[in-house]
């Protein structure tokens, strides 16, 4: 697949070749559910339990009268009214980590970057900015056309200076070529990956 490879301002800069068998899948409604159903449980932190009374050490014997003590009737030392006893209606533990094979999560990425192959994916030559400020960024991609939710992904870090100007930029996020994920690209417009990215996450699935 022969993808326009363009600057960040939106001039062309030739052509990329891009491997069919990353951006040229044919994507499942299915998988891409799961793969984010999975992402966005394993971002939930886990609930932390307290101890019932059936969790307490407590003694289970009797103490003291049923009757003739003047005081009121007690069997168990982890009831929740004492010190030291187990709490009433507490919280339980709930854990949201669920499993997903490796295979199915490389399939739904190259679902999920096939996807914007189609529609919103644009491939720039470098993020290098001559002048690495927000309001000259904010230029280039108006001026390339890349307006609403833009995920830029770079190679082996993201450009310092990009970074930097993109920072407080509403709509616009970067990552490494190692932090692309499922959920990410498709909750954005606009895909953008560099040729770094590109030739970071071709290795990446051939590797």
């Amino acid at each position: 697949m022969k993808v326009k490879v363009q600057k960040i301002d939106g001039k062309a800069s030739g052509d990329i070749e891009l491997n069919d068998a990353i951006f040229g899948v044919e994507p499942r409604a299915d998988i891409l559910h799961r793969i984010v159903t999975w992402q966005l449980e394993n971002r939930r932190g886990t609930a932390r339990p307290t101890r019932e009374r059936s969790d307490v050490a407590r003694t289970g014997k009797k103490f003291g009268r049923q009757k003739g003590g003047g005081t009121a009737r007690h069997g168990d030392r982890a009831a929740p009214i004492f010190i030291g006893g187990g709490k009433a209606h507490g919280a339980r533990k709930r854990d949201f980590n669920q499993s997903l094979n490796k295979k199915l999560r490389a399939l739904g990425l190259k679902m999920a970057l096939s996807s914007k192959a189609k529609d919103g994916l644009v491939v720039v030559d470098s993020l290098e900015l001559k002048d690495a400020k927000t309001k000259v960024l904010k230029g280039h991609l108006d001026k390339a056309g890349l307006t609403g939710k833009v995920l830029v992904i770079d190679g082996e870090s993201v450009d310092a200076g990009f970074k930097k100007a993109a920072g407080n930029l509403p709509g616009v996020n970067v990552l490494p070529a190692m932090g692309a994920n499922v959920y990410d690209i498709l909750n954005h417009d606009t895909l953008v990956l560099t040729k770094d990215a590109v030739a970071k996450l071709e290795a990446r699935f051939n590797g």
